[in-house]
């Protein structure tokens, strides 16, 4: 078994609470020394209580589903001869109420936008196989029951 830590620091100061108009800005502290400002998003919780500046859970999430696939598509495309000399992906992720009534991050739409150099260049076939074998290794959306759909984006 692998264990995975996360440090979350909020504290209320001299605000009110019981009124809801406290600060939702607090910090995750990564066991490597990386301090990451985070808070409600301000399309949950409104300004001024949310920090529209800092990381949001939701916008983490997307971001944490298309880091694991890219890291598997880099590492896959490497162990077919592939260069990848660059990989863009504008992920979207999209809240809305799911079948059981909750409110949920239903679809996170990955959208990468490839660059490949070198003799050894994929076509559009081999790029969606190393896709779809990179999403069936992504541990974070084999953790999740929300679609995860994959996009080319130029």
């Amino acid at each position: 078994m692998k264990q995975f830590t996360a440090r979350l620091a909020w504290r209320r100061g001299k605000q009110p609470f019981l009124d809801q108009r406290y600060s939702r800005a607090h910090t995750w502290d990564f066991d490597g020394g990386a301090t990451v400002p985070a808070s409600s998003s301000p399309l949950s919780v409104p300004l001024p209580m949310s920090d529209a500046a800092a990381v949001d859970p939701e916008e983490a999430l997307v971001a944490s589903v298309s880091s694991c696939h890219m890291l598997f598509f880099l590492s896959l495309a490497a162990q077919h001869g592939y260069i990848v000399d660059a990989y863009d992906d504008p992920a979207i992720g999209e809240m809305d109420v799911d079948a059981d009534g909750k409110t949920a991050m239903t679809l996170i739409r990955l959208r990468p936008a490839l660059a490949f150099s070198g003799a050894n260049l994929p076509d559009a076939a081999a790029i969606a196989a190393l896709h779809h074998a990179a999403h069936e290794r992504c541990y974070i959306a084999n953790s999740l029951k929300t679609v995860i759909v994959i996009e080319e984006h130029a």
